[in-house]
């Protein structure tokens, strides 16, 4: 691990400042800010990453999940992801939460690990992790070697020729089907990004992961009111039970009235560069009979421009079965 400072700002002023004179806020910052750490930590070991300054932010007044006029819920940014899950109204209102989040990590980690950290965690590709090897996220220009070689658990959904790697969140993929809103704080003001367009797809720049610019504080995420009577799943596919990372997932959200969909909310993890909300999905679903035909069409439509590579075309499959069987789970519970 290289040598680095380590500072606590007063407020958030004062962390912003602070970040500010970062030359980039994504890949190869010389300034990171740091809560939980669970992600940070281990890619400073690694060497992946080599921040100079680390602006420690556990101690600014975004630790709390207070509930909206309008009837929606405020996350702060520091929240730990156990509290998160455990919260009795997200367990009511919006379990597709609560169950995203207690199927990633493990307890450790999940009373470490923060909102706001894990929308920035990064992903596991081996040549990702590895400074040795070529990597475009990591050393743009430099190539993605995952295309021609290790790539079982990589994207299928929103690669480009520069990057396949995938987004390793599970809470993510959640917040994503609940149309989740990012707040943001900055010496200029305040700004707001729809959930959706928080991550950026890899294109031809897979070394800028989000729309953080230097500067940019996360203060909290904003769920809006829940959807009345909506039946909620995450489903999580993996190679063991527990302590591993989505080969595929899907949260759902499904308004069902005398037996057809009148709402839908379909995001998948484990196959996308980006937490992958499906429209095509939805709109299959919408105003459809709560049946088979309609799942296997949700599922169909969700992995039609899906481009698996060399180890992963079994991905393809698996999340359509993941789709067709976590909406029947969700309607029929």
């Amino acid at each position: 691990m290289h040598t680095f400072d380590f500072t606590r700002p007063a407020d958030a002023a004062g962390a912003i400042a602070l970040a500010a004179k970062a030359k980039t806020a994504q890949q190869g910052a010389d300034i990171r800010l740091i809560a939980g750490g669970t992600t940070l930590v281990d890619l400073m070991k690694l060497s992946v990453e080599t921040p100079q300054l680390l602006v420690d932010v556990n101690r600014l007044p975004f630790d709390q999940i207070e509930a909206l006029p309008g009837g929606g819920l405020k996350i702060g940014a520091t929240v730990r992801n156990a509290t998160f899950a455990n919260d009795p109204v997200i367990k009511r209102d919006y379990s597709v939460i609560s169950q995203a989040i207690l199927q990633g990590a493990s307890a450790q980690i999940r009373n470490m690990a923060t909102t706001a950290g894990n929308m920035l965690q990064r992903t596991r590709c081996v040549y990702f992790r590895d400074p040795a090897m070529p990597c475009n996220k990591r050393d743009p220009g430099s190539g993605c070697p995952a295309i021609t070689g290790h790539n079982r658990m990589l994207a299928i959904l929103g690669a480009s020729e520069h990057c396949i790697a995938t987004n390793p969140s599970d809470m993510c993929v959640a917040l994503a089907a609940l149309d989740a809103t990012v707040h943001i704080q900055q010496a200029a003001g305040t700004r707001t990004i729809p959930f959706a367009d928080f991550h950026l797809l890899p294109g031809d720049a897979p070394d800028r992961e989000n729309v953080l610019e230097p500067g940019d504080l996360i203060t909290h995420i904003e769920l809006p009111p829940p959807l009345k009577d909506s039946k909620q799943l995450y489903l999580k596919l993996r190679d063991r039970a527990s302590y591993e990372f989505a080969l595929a997932s899907a949260a759902v959200v499904l308004q069902i009235a005398a037996g057809k969909i009148v709402a839908a909310r379909l995001a998948l993890g484990g196959v996308g560069t980006k937490p992958w909300r499906s429209a095509a999905a939805e709109a299959e679903l919408i105003g459809k009979t709560a049946d088979e035909a309609t799942y296997g069409a949700a599922a169909e439509a969700a992995l039609r421009d899906a481009k698996p590579q060399s180890q992963n075309g079994f991905k393809v499959e698996l999340a359509k079965r993941c789709i067709t069987h976590a909406l029947r789970t969700a309607a029929t519970a």
